[in-house]
């Protein structure tokens, strides 16, 4: 695969999985508050956050591949694991690597929840919405297309759509439960 190849695949797979991950967390926000979410109900908006999130893991995996590949980026598997130490971009690729492990950690107790419990699932589970932020500003940092609009529009869609699902799902904002009046 050529330089070139491997460039793209990675640009374009890192894309894939900001959009893929912003959809997870909007869905598990979403499913979190205990309502129907766009229009379908929990069982289908938990099936489908489950599905997207396994296919954004898929691209995340091609993502990081394609740059231990890449000449330029040369991104070794220590790099891939421990965040801060590349030779590349340090402190961006580091979050984009911080924001790796905590997806892992996510995938690995979600694989094990019935062995470790709702409990435990449930405290690592919300480390989900400290990696997606960490990997917008990743991508923000270390992003070869970070400059572009298209770029930063596509950031900031998704930044928008996180933030509108949380406000609008939030428990202080639900309309109160209509009342009889008895007179």
């Amino acid at each position: 695969m050529t330089t070139d190849a491997l460039w793209y695949l990675a640009r374009g797979s890192g894309v894939v999985s900001l959009i893929l991950f912003t959809v997870v967390v909007a869905l598990g926000i979403g499913t979190r508050s205990g309502r129907a979410f766009a229009g379908l109900n929990r069982l289908v908006v938990a099936s489908v956050h489950r599905s997207a999130a396994l296919l954004a893991l898929v691209f995340l995996t091609i993502h990081v591949v394609t740059l231990m590949f890449d000449p330029y980026a040369q991104l070794s598997l220590v790099d891939v694991l421990l965040p801060f130490g590349s030779g590349y971009r340090p402190f961006w690729v580091g979050l984009g690597t911080l924001a790796l492990d905590l997806a892992l950690a996510v995938t690995v107790t979600s694989l094990l929840r019935d062995r470790i419990g709702a409990k435990a699932w449930r405290a690592v589970h919300w480390l989900a919405y400290a990696m997606w932020p960490i990997a917008v500003v990743h991508g923000i940092g270390s992003g070869t297309d970070r400059d572009t609009v298209w770029m930063l529009a596509l950031d900031a869609v998704c930044v928008i759509s996180v933030v509108g699902v949380a406000v609008s799902t939030h428990p202080a904002l639900r309309r109160p439960a209509k009342t009889l009046r008895t007179a």
